[in-house]
């Protein structure tokens, strides 16, 4: 069915397999400028995405538009899955690959038995440090620019529950995995915490967003679709 200019002011959730080295904000503002042009909307049309995903990130994004911008809170407070892969034996200050690796580690004790006895220690309700490479405020200013600015800043553990914990493929240096958790779960944090358990050093290599509450990476398309099937329409 034909969406129309007023579809999109009362509002559409739209599910987006965000691209890799793409911010959100990238994401988001593309959508803004392919709506605008192709329906000319007004300068204040509503748009906004429904959970940040970091740009060394893949996978879903959710983005509403118009009125359904309002339910943006309720569905960032929904589980979310990922799928990925930690690289044990070394360390990255940003705990991904966006910064250099900056000290190693043993990796020969680590076996598949180690791992499973180490998985328990991540279920529940656990205490997790944001990354120092993140968007978080820290007195005003974002912690990635205290980090960036050679700053050391003294980081609050927060409360967070990862509900599903599974590895799905090991061999060394790489372990890959499926996590459900609760909003405000900083993978990157639990692939460096999770090296640590293991007596070595990880950080997080691959990340997919996979799920978010009901809605799945299996129904989401690219940005670059979402613009063709709006010019298929004009044919």
């Amino acid at each position: 069915m034909l969406k129309t200019a007023e579809d999109f002011l009362e509002g559409q959730i739209l599910l987006i397999d965000k691209p890799l080295t793409w911010s959100s904000f990238q994401a988001v503002n593309k959508l803004k400028y392919i709506l605008k042009r192709k329906y000319n909307l007004p300068k204040k049309f509503k748009i906004g995405h429904a959970g940040t995903l970091d740009p060394l990130a893949t996978g879903l994004l959710i983005v509403c538009t118009g009125k359904f911008t309002k339910k943006i809170t309720e569905i960032q407070g929904q589980a979310k899955e990922y799928t990925g892969t930690i690289t044990v034996g070394a360390t990255t200050p940003s705990y991904d690959m966006e910064t250099e690796v900056n000290a190693t580690f043993p990796t020969e004790h680590i076996t598949a038995e180690l791992i499973q006895q180490t998985i328990p220690q991540f279920l529940g309700e656990i205490d997790q440090k944001p990354p120092v490479f993140s968007a978080i405020k820290k007195d005003g200013i974002r912690l990635y620019e205290h980090a960036r600015a050679g700053e050391e800043v003294e980081i609050q553990a927060r409360k967070t529950t990862i509900h599903e914990f599974e590895i799905t493929k090991f061999v060394l240096p790489e372990i890959e995995f499926r996590v459900v958790c609760s909003k405000g779960t900083y993978i990157r944090s639990l692939a460096y915490d999770f090296g640590k358990a293991l007596n070595s050093g990880a950080y997080l290599s691959v990340l997919r967003r996979t799920k978010i509450g009901d809605y799945e990476i299996v129904n989401a398309i690219t940005p670059q679709t979402f613009e063709q099937s709006l010019h298929q329409t004009e044919s």
